[in-house]
């Protein structure tokens, strides 16, 4: 088995770098650091399989092939030129090159791309072979590059598709959360499987079905494809054998206290469908109820809520007017439990009548959000000393 250590990076969304690190760190690898948008680590080859097939929160694994100096344009496309990339794909399979930067002083990131993609292919037309195509919306093969002030670094996609496509939803259904940072909530609240868990505006069901699949110790993903089984250095039998380890991880029984539930009914049956899907609908209790109707199924637990906030909804009076009502629901029925509440509107803060005991700053895609911790004790309109983590 080759042992050869390989640089990778784990973009994931911003505000969960340090819980990634730690999920990484769990699967094993030792040299994993923290960076802004992700996680840099170093692994053998086949344990970027098992990365993309294990993690809940990375978006995608980005394998590190090239890191130079530049200054110029050509600098870049020199850079590119001298990567071996016929060795990593065949020029049949569709590239798409996609290059963001921070602090870069040259004037087109179009350009750079263009370069970046002239360097791919005019490699594969000197080693004799022909250019490979371009395809922008559904390539075989990603090619990612990153310009700081002074250098730049090409990678290869190993994910493909975001990971936060586990495979299961719909492809008509495009969940408000990703799948991802819905994990990371679940994480940065300290949930695990013995925990009560309720979601009382799940949508189409993305919290609770990260729930469900955690606690079966279900891999994220095993129903799905990846970009590295289209690379010639692809082992497609350690592959196999990694996908079947994971199969036989996965727990076949067990009773846990996952409950979800919408005011919508075409919600809940999409929901209902999804549970299905992934095989967890047994593990959740699902049922359409209005979120101030509910009572607490235990003295104690979770509760998870990423209400309709009006960008998503747009129905901004009706929100302002709802959370108080939703503190009070809280205060009045959930003492005990633990609530945190994901959301882009700063009007809950004020009028939600509680204090958060922590403040997260977190982004659903490029939406800025906060993850608000409010701990609910008998009498929580008493205002407790709060602790911000962004200040």
């Amino acid at each position: 088995m080759d042992n050869t250590k390989h640089r990778f990076f784990a973009p994931c969304p911003r505000g969960l770098e340090q819980v990634l690190e730690q999920e990484l760190r769990g699967l094993g690898i030792a040299v994993a650091n923290a960076a802004a948008g992700g996680v840099k680590f170093e692994a053998p080859w086949s344990t970027m399989y098992w990365v993309n097939l294990w993690t809940h929160i990375a978006s995608r694994v980005l394998w590190e092939v090239g890191h130079r100096p530049y200054r110029t344009e050509e600098d870049v496309y020199r850079a590119a030129y001298e990567l071996a990339w016929p060795d990593w794909f065949a020029a049949q399979r569709t590239i798409k090159v996609k290059v963001s930067a921070h602090r870069c002083p040259l004037p087109s990131l179009d350009f750079v791309t263009l370069r970046i993609k002239d360097a791919i292919c005019d490699k594969f037309v000197a080693a004799g072979g022909k250019r490979p195509m371009v395809d922008t919306s559904r390539p075989d093969i990603r090619i990612d590059a990153f310009l700081d002030a002074h250098s730049v670094t090409l990678y290869l996609d190993t994910s493909g598709e975001p990971l936060f496509k586990r495979g299961h939803r719909l492809a008509t259904v495009e969940a408000p959360l990703r799948e991802n940072l819905a994990a990371g909530l679940l994480r940065l609240a300290g949930w695990t499987p013995d925990d009560v868990l309720m979601d009382p505006m799940c949508g189409t069901g993305t919290i609770p079905l990260e729930a469900a699949m955690m606690a079966r110790h279900i891999a994220p993903g095993l129903a799905r494809s990846f970009a590295f089984e289209c690379l010639g250095i692809h082992d497609a039998v350690r592959w196999a054998q990694l996908r079947e380890t994971a199969r036989l991880k996965q727990r076949k029984n067990g009773e846990f206290a996952i409950y979800a539930s919408d005011h919508d009914p075409a919600a809940v049956k999409t929901a209902q469908r999804l549970f299905q899907g992934a095989g967890v609908a047994i593990d959740i209790r699902l049922r359409q109820r209005d979120v101030l109707t509910l009572e607490a199924p235990a003295s104690k637990g979770i509760l998870m809520i990423n209400p309709p906030y009006g960008v998503r909804m747009g129905r901004t009076e009706d929100l302002a007017s709802f959370y108080p009502r939703l503190g009070d629901w809280l205060k009045r029925g959930f003492a005990g439990w633990r609530a945190y509440i994901l959301t882009a509107d700063p009007r809950l803060r004020d009028t939600i009548g509680l204090s958060p005991s922590r403040r997260i700053p977190l982004y659903n895609g490029a939406l800025e959000c906060r993850l608000y911790e409010f701990k609910i004790v008998q009498g929580s309109a008493r205002r407790s000393l709060r602790h911000d983590t962004d200040g």
